[in-house]
């Protein structure tokens, strides 16, 4: 321990996901294991129950919430005339992604769409969000980030953003063959335009991120955990997926065990010591 705390955001994704997710997330930010996290305005356990859970722990714990902008399948759409849709659905993360590159997108569509979620996010919760972020990064992508931000500044200009890329002045995270993360490298390249775009129009943002790695391996989550908290620097955010399996979640999501295991950590008596080992509180 060098005595020098930073503060560090840990942001639990995918509230509103399932009742299993849900309940996981509330535990956590009420014993103080969380500091942040992001709504999925499209999920199926987003009734007033479920915002009133959060609202009220989330009070009483100074955890933000933020919105989980969500534009992939398997969801649908709020807005009318979402286009292009498979099944009544968004398109899956691939094709999502592969579109957006290609400038096949209606941007005017995609911001409808986004302001669909922030407006609905301010009548459920009664506020605009702290903050916004992407379901599996997408707002970070081309023409969907313009998109995103102008959205942004019109509906919840007070609110900062969530950039996706890594700490320049800290450790870069390698994988046990040495390489470098190649998911952690592609949200490098897509945030370096987010950020200028961020700052070109008065938009706060995390100066650094940590949090990706290969959801479908049975990695040892304490040990990812101590790296990313290593990686940011003070401000920084770390994104996590914790939650309890349910049949909701299993229907929609191959991000399963994991979450329980991320949950266990998280629950645990050895994340606080890995905290204040780090010199990292949650701001």
């Amino acid at each position: 321990m060098s005595g020098e705390m930073r503060r560090v955001t840990l942001c639990a994704d995918d509230y509103g996901i399932s009742p299993g997710v849900n309940r996981a997330i509330v535990e956590l930010i009420g014993n103080r294991r969380l500091n942040a996290t992001s709504v999925m305005m499209v999920g199926p356990a987003i009734g007033r129950d479920d915002v009133a859970a959060l609202k009220e722990t989330a009070a009483a714990a100074n955890c933000a919430i933020g919105l989980h902008v969500t534009l992939t399948a398997p969801f649908a759409p709020l807005s009318l005339h979402f286009k292009p849709l498979v099944g009544g659905n968004f398109p899956q993360l691939g094709d999502m992604l592969q579109a957006s590159i290609l400038r096949r997108l209606d941007s005017e569509i995609v911001h409808s769409e986004i302001a669909a979620q922030i407006a609905f996010f301010i009548e459920r919760f009664g506020r605009a969000p702290d903050y916004l972020d992407g379901h599996q990064h997408v707002h970070i992508f081309p023409q969907i980030r313009d998109a995103f931000l102008t959205a942004v500044k019109e509906a919840a200009p007070g609110a900062w953003v969530r950039q996706c890329g890594r700490s320049q002045t800290r450790a870069v995270l390698k994988n046990p063959k040495g390489h470098t993360n190649p998911k952690a490298l592609l949200l490098d390249v897509l945030s370096a335009k987010f950020r200028r775009l961020c700052a070109r129009k008065g938009i706060a943002f995390n100066p650094a991120f940590a949090g990706a790695y290969d959801f479908a391996k049975a990695s040892d989550f304490a040990a990812l955990m101590d790296g990313f908290l290593k990686s940011v620097p003070e401000g920084g955010l770390v994104m996590c997926h914790p939650g309890f399996v349910d049949e909701v979640l299993l229907s929609l999501d191959p991000l399963t065990d994991q979450r329980e295991r991320e949950y266990a950590f998280l629950a645990g008596d050895d994340f606080p010591k890995m905290l204040a080992a780090n010199d990292v509180r949650l701001s």
